[in-house]
């Protein structure tokens, strides 16, 4: 594993590398996911929940959204026989370690709405 700052040209930034970011902006495309992932940090949620944590969303998004989290290898879905039936979304471990992501997201998010809003008051 490697970080671009430590190639030392472009030949190095093989398709791999390439590849890997394209699959991490894959997992993450769309307006709703890092927050339908920030949601799920922490614990197991139904539907319901993670809706209400989210504001905006809609219902069919939101469904839509967990389809493609799921298939990522992201969420998974447990289904439960209760009457109603209980479905229960989870982070895989592939999942919670998107959480290095997100946490770099975050930084670079606060320090670049600080360098902006500073640069617009000048």
């Amino acid at each position: 594993m490697g970080k671009i700052s430590d190639l030392e040209n472009w030949k190095e930034c093989s398709s791999t590398y390439i590849l890997a970011v394209n699959d991490t902006i894959n997992v993450i495309h769309g307006k709703w996911k890092a927050a339908i992932i920030s949601s799920l940090f922490f614990g197991k949620k139904r539907f319901g929940e993670i809706e209400k944590d989210i504001v905006k969303i809609t219902p069919r998004m939101l469904s839509k959204e967990l389809r493609d989290l799921e298939a990522n290898g992201i969420v998974t879905r447990s289904v439960y026989n209760t009457i109603p039936v209980t479905v229960e979304y989870e982070l895989t471990a592939s999942g919670y370690a998107f959480r290095k992501v997100l946490d770099v997201m975050l930084d670079w998010g606060l320090e670049h709405r600080e360098n902006t809003i500073r640069k617009n008051k000048s």
